[in-house]
């Protein structure tokens, strides 16, 4: 029955690794794809409806 935990704990510390590192590669993604001032902005979401608003007439 040991054994299993240490299997378990094992994959559960894999698991945590892989993760984290699909975590680092998709934050160099986004960084090299986006620029921070874009990253930073709130042009997206709220506004983006205000300007759609204004520009449908309502």
């Amino acid at each position: 029955m040991e054994n299993f935990w240490d299997i378990l704990t094992w994959g559960a510390w894999i698991g945590a690794a892989a993760l984290l590192l699909w975590m680092i590669l998709d934050a160099i993604r986004v960084n090299r794809e986006y620029s921070e001032e874009l990253l930073i902005s709130s042009r997206e979401g709220a506004d983006e409806l205000l300007e759609a608003d204004k520009k449908g007439g309502k």
